[in-house]
């Protein structure tokens, strides 16, 4: 993982919903109803915030978390039919050569960003395949999320995709966000 796991202790504070103020569910839901997702994951999953908006848009959403205690909060708010929970480490997923349609990731970059992560999720991802990422940005001013010093520019995150192979179809620094957009080579 990059710098740290959100503490599952405080779990509760992922359900909120003014987490949209900073991704809306049609921002991140719209990418993968464009390019005809139907198996997608999570990577980062938590409790499932987010993970809800997705599974009424695709078939199958794979909740990713390297966090058990998150999936047990998740399981316990009830997931849908369609999510299925893998605890892994998003440097070694367990999914076969282009399996995904697509993958998303929510305020969590900054937690698996590596070279290695970036390359697995190119791996997992099939040819074409879209990638959402929207984390906090290193260009925030902090008051929100992760200490400044622990997240990463957009230009840093389309960098990573694009050294992985990735085609960035769009990138956009926000307030405190960043949101990149990305199809798998």
């Amino acid at each position: 993982m990059g710098f740290h796991t959100f503490d599952a202790e405080q779990a509760d504070r992922l359900e909120r919903p003014g987490r949209y103020r900073w991704v809306s569910a049609e921002e991140l839901v719209g990418p993968l109803v464009e390019a005809d997702a139907a198996v997608v994951a999570d990577l980062g999953s938590g409790t499932g915030f987010y993970t809800d908006d997705v599974a009424p848009h695709v078939e199958t959403v794979y909740g990713v978390d390297v966090q058990p205690e998150m999936h047990d909060r998740y399981r316990e708010k009830g997931t849908p039919a369609n999510v299925e929970l893998v605890a892994s480490d998003v440097e070694d997923l367990p999914f076969a050569d282009g399996e995904l349609d697509g993958a998303v990731s929510t305020m969590t970059y900054h937690e698996f960003a590596s070279d290695a992560a970036v390359a697995e999720v190119a791996r997992v991802v099939r040819s074409g395949g879209v990638v959402a990422t929207f984390d906090w940005s290193a260009d925030g001013d902090g008051e929100q999320g992760p200490p400044v010093d622990e997240r990463f520019a957009a230009a840093d995150a389309v960098a990573a995709l694009e050294a992985a192979g990735f085609e960035v179809v769009s990138a956009a620094t926000r307030t405190e966000t960043f949101a990149v957009v990305a199809r798998a080579p």
